[in-house]
């Protein structure tokens, strides 16, 4: 079926061994030749404003790098630090041994707009970080079906035969497309939510009809781990919904390895507002809300746990067990049983929770009871072992065989331990950094997962900017914006950058952002929101520079007003003005009530 793209494969592969230098790391596009598979991982641009360098991309392209992830696809909107950041993230990718390709978003874009998506391809296509098949540069969307962008029109603008794999939906027209990205990784009803009765779709059940509709152009699949959203009025686009994620991954992998589809699309390295990031908390990123339910969740294990697998899709394989090269024991789970009870009175502390009467957050979300209240763990083993699981009160011992494994606990109030051992003598065990609790954490219904491993990795927490929206609209006030797990003990330093340049960490500010004005280069227009948020704690690097750090004050309480931009102010005005208009201070010329 893939003969076509694995032959384009082969001859892009000579030409880009002809002009590449020798790299210890090879070029990505050589790495995914070689054994015919590419593997891509969607990387959220909106979120990263705050960068001032290649240096703050590096950590990412390092870690996806050695994890034998070929490329990051750039999710961009409209935004005015776009090209700036793009820039930036090309260059660390080249510097890295990575490769990058653009991923336009249609929520920003639309589809009068085919003509700028050309020019933008074009002007990054040349660049040494920019993924390269066939020949030709690659690049991708989110959304763009609906309705759908001429592709024609986009290859015609970027002056070159584009290799075009837009996330186009089953039953368009395939005109001028070379394959398609399939962005649904998560069991639902068909209409982005969680499965209802009668109406289920599967994950396998889409690769099935974007395959069909295809008919043997290349098909991106996608895999990911998790899926679970929060958001309140406080950002403008409220969003409360979980998918069904529970043993996704594990299972979601074997899949891949069992059909060898072409090329696979990990959703995603860094999209923290939808619970599905497998990257680092510490990459530096600005918080647009989500830290209310990523903060003290890391999931670097689902990183671990992905990279035998991404070796054995890579060598055609079909079982993941002869790419075991460490021996670890990941485990994840939900922090609250689906029953906790988020909208009650906390009696306790004698305060309302955020969820009561003022509803201010929602309550729980959709799908919630499509979620189980289980421990997930899986083995990575060079031989068999015994493992043991304590969730609270529950002990459960499973003899667990070399390779690949998953085994499902039922989840406990209380710690949450592991070990693993060989021979009645113990060679891994540890105990999380985070109990399964009858506590709301910051008042909310959180469904994210934690992850962990063993042995434990190195400390992961968020940076000031990743919580600077933290405790915004909280109703409770013991939720503070700290990362409180602890320091896990740290058992490696991280990877390695290939390049020799070394540059030396600038002073880190203590405390949160109390005083703030308008970004260098930005409108002074942005000037009295700033002023107006920054004092509050939020932020939010781009539009806005914090100009002191300390203790915040506190917001004047919510009018359950939601703000917008002003008429024809561009949507770098929406969060800013969703949060001074929500607290009383709505000005015109920036901003007005929705």
């Amino acid at each position: 079926m893939f003969a076509r793209f694995r032959s384009s494969l082969l001859a892009a592969a000579a030409v880009l061994a002809a002009v590449s230098n020798a790299s210890p790391y090879g070029v990505p596009a050589e790495r995914a030749v070689s054994s015919d598979r590419l593997v891509a991982c969607h990387f959220m641009m909106g979120i990263v404003s705050g960068r001032t360098s290649a240096r703050d991309y590096d950590l990412d392209m390092q870690l996806a790098r050695d994890a034998g992830i070929d490329a990051f696809a750039l999710n961009i909107g409209t935004d005015s630090f776009t090209d700036q950041q793009l820039d930036y993230a090309y260059q660390s990718a080249a510097d890295n041994g990575m490769k990058v390709f653009i991923s336009f978003d249609f929520n920003w874009y639309n589809s009068g707009q085919a003509a700028q998506v050309g020019q933008k391809i074009a002007k990054y296509g040349g660049r040494p970080g920019q993924l390269i098949m066939d020949g030709r540069i690659f690049a991708s969307t989110f959304a763009s079906g609906n309705p759908m962008v001429d592709s024609a029109i986009i290859k015609s603008a970027a002056g070159s035969n584009v290799y075009w794999i837009p996330n186009f939906y089953p039953g368009q027209s395939l005109n001028s497309v070379d394959g398609a990205f399939n962005w649904m990784a998560w069991p639902n009803d068909g209409n982005n939510k969680a499965p209802k009765p009668g109406r289920s779709v599967s994950v396998e059940d889409g690769d099935n009809t974007y395959l069909n509709w295809l008919g043997g152009r290349p098909y991106m699949a996608p895999v990911s781990p998790w899926f679970f959203t929060h958001y309140g009025p406080e950002v403008s686009y409220s969003k409360n919904w979980v998918f069904p994620s529970g043993s996704l991954l594990f299972d979601r992998w074997n899949t891949v390895l069992a059909r060898g589809f072409p090329m696979v699309e990990i959703i995603t390295w860094n999209d923290y507002g939808e619970s599905h990031y497998i990257g680092p908390l510490r990459s530096k990123h600005y918080d647009d809300g989500n830290s209310k339910w990523v903060n003290d969740m890391p999931h670097n294990g689902w990183l671990e746990l992905s990279k035998p697998f991404i070796a054995a899709y890579k060598a055609k394989a079909t079982s993941v067990n002869n790419y075991i090269t460490d021996e670890k024991v990941i485990y994840w789970y939900r922090r609250n049983l689906k029953s906790t009870n988020c909208d009650a009175t906390d009696t306790t502390a004698g305060r309302p929770a955020n969820n009561d009467s003022g509803n201010y957050f929602m309550g729980r979300p959709d799908g919630y009871n499509t979620m189980d209240d289980v421990v997930y763990v899986a083995t990575l083993l060079k031989s068999a072992g015994t493992i043991t699981v304590t969730s609270g009160n529950t002990v459960v011992t499973r003899n667990v065989p070399a390779g690949a494994s998953l085994i499902q606990v039922p989840a406990g109030l209380g710690k949450q331990k592991f070990s693993l051992t060989r021979n009645n003598a113990v060679v891994l065990e540890g105990t999380s950094l985070m109990d399964i609790s009858n506590e709301c954490p910051c008042g909310l219904y959180n469904y994210n997962a934690y992850v962990g491993t063993l042995p434990p990795g190195p400390n992961d927490p968020l940076g000031a900017d990743g919580l600077s929206m933290l405790t915004a609209g909280l109703r409770v006030t013991t939720c503070q914006p700290t990362p409180s797990l602890g320091t896990n003990p740290p058992v490696a330093t991280g990877p390695t950058s290939p390049t020799t340049t070394t540059v030396p960490p600038g002073p880190s500010p203590t405390g949160t952002c109390n005083a703030g004005t308008n970004a260098d280069g930005e409108s002074g227009n942005f000037s009295g929101l700033c002023s107006f948020t920054c004092s509050y704690g939020y932020c939010p690097p781009g539009p806005c520079k914090c100009t002191s750090y300390g203790t915040p004050g506190t917001p004047p309480a919510s009018n359950g007003r939601d703000g917008c931009p002003a008429a024809g102010l561009p949507d770098s005005y929406k969060g800013l003005c969703s949060y001074t208009c929500n607290h009383g201070y709505c000005p015109e010329g920036a901003c007005r009530y929705c």
